[in-house]
């Protein structure tokens, strides 16, 4: 199943954090290599949820969403 956030809080969140990831590799803060590990950090975070919440398909649903980000290149300028 492929969502992506459709509420104003989550894609403003989503965009302030894309840029803040950027503008960390773009002044040398942090390597491409620490930004992807933070994004699939936070992707196995959440798909590895057991959905003991009852949130199990938006768990997914995230860790879909950060996976797309990671193979998109979209939060790293690649090299």
């Amino acid at each position: 199943m492929s969502r992506t956030p459709t509420d104003v809080a989550g894609t403003a969140a989503l965009a302030i954090c894309e840029s803040l990831l950027l503008a960390l590799n773009d002044r040398n803060v942090l390597p491409e290599s620490e930004i992807v590990g933070i994004l699939q950090d936070a992707a196995a975070a959440h798909a590895n949820d057991p959905g003991v919440d009852g949130k199990a398909e938006l768990h997914a649903a995230v860790a879909a969403l950060i996976n797309s980000i990671l193979a998109g290149g979209n939060s790293v300028r690649r090299r």
